[in-house]
């Protein structure tokens, strides 16, 4: 069992869990800011959790769900406060509705978690404060103590998998529900290039190109919060076969976070709603790609188009002809 101790103190208004594992303090940080993994282990074993957002930047947040043996659903959401990369961060860690918003009849819990390495491996202190020592009690009676326990029983499991995540790199499809889907790709690149090869025209132009012998002779990039974008590419040689995206950008918040609405040029019906995240790992920088769509049949339409391979082409180029010098 990982956890080494648990202290309680009623006067301080917290509860401090230790946990020691054999693992270099890289993969440990990994663990906990990389959605994949962290949903993996949060919840306790009998409660699986979904992370449907997951920023690891001062003022993200991540959205979760934990999903009982019966069917039950408990919705939480971490508002993010700080963060020193590979050391430490703060979050407020809440009780939330179905729809992600807070759920203020229940105790918030302040969480810092610290990171360290150690001579065996790697050490992760926690730190909940609470508001009062009412709080600490009730959280404590529903379980908090034990499910924390539980849940970090299974990192080691995580931190064991290489293979999954810190040796792949090719770009990942993940459905969260019917109309959720989460993309994945570890780009070989530090966080600030990889944003602004997101938001560079000159840049876009050369990688967001999908497999080879395509080009991108329409390129206009939104980079103001409700300002709209149009991006079209053209089979070489044959102008006939063009297609094209358009939409607008909901949110910004460089070199973290970018939400936009996509729309197929020319078809009709509601289009999605992507939120990208950036987050820097061991290796690179983790983008993920949470795509709302309208309708299980959208979705299922547009995964069986090759779209995932098409953004792997597109993420090779990323690294060969952009980030190269940035990598080296």
């Amino acid at each position: 069992m990982p956890v080494t101790s648990v202290t309680r103190d009623p006067e301080a208004l917290t509860m401090t869990v230790v946990a020691d594992f054999a693992a270099p303090l890289e993969r440990l940080w990994d663990a906990y800011t990389d959605p994949r993994q962290i949903e993996r282990f949060w919840g306790p074993p009998a409660y699986p959790a979904q992370f449907t957002r997951h920023d690891a930047a001062p003022g993200g947040r991540s959205v979760y769900s934990m999903t009982g043996p019966d069917g039950e659903t408990y919705h939480g959401l971490w508002e993010w406060e700080s963060v020193q990369p590979r050391h430490s961060f703060d979050v407020r860690d809440r009780f939330a509705h179905a729809d992600g918003s807070p759920n203020s009849d229940l105790p918030t819990v302040r969480m810092r978690f610290t990171f360290e390495g150690t001579d065996a491996g790697s050490r992760v202190t926690t730190v909940s404060q609470f508001d009062s020592l009412d709080e600490l009690e009730k959280l404590l009676e529903m379980g908090m103590d034990e499910g924390m326990r539980e849940a970090m029983g299974q990192i080691d499991a995580i931190l064991d998998d290489l293979s999954s995540f810190a040796a792949g790199r090719a770009t990942s499809t993940a459905i969260l529900s019917d109309t959720k889907v989460r993309i994945s790709r570890v780009i070989r690149g530090p966080i600030e290039e990889v944003w602004r090869a997101h938001i560079d025209v000159s840049l876009l132009r050369q990688w967001m190109l999908g497999p080879d012998g395509w080009t991108m002779p329409v390129c206009e990039v939104a980079e103001v919060v409700g300002e709209s974008y149009r991006y079209e590419w053209e089979e070489a040689g044959n102008d006939e076969n063009r297609f094209g995206f358009e939409g607008e950008l909901l949110e910004s918040a460089p070199p973290h976070r970018m939400v936009t609405t996509e729309r197929m040029i020319g078809m009709p019906g509601d289009g999605t709603v992507n939120e990208m995240t950036l987050a820097a790992v061991e290796g690179g920088t983790l983008m993920t790609l949470v795509i709302t769509y309208p309708s299980v049949e959208l979705r299922d339409m547009v995964l069986g188009t090759g779209m995932t391979d098409g953004m792997e082409s597109s993420y090779q180029r990323l690294e060969r002809d952009v980030l190269a010098t940035a990598i080296a």
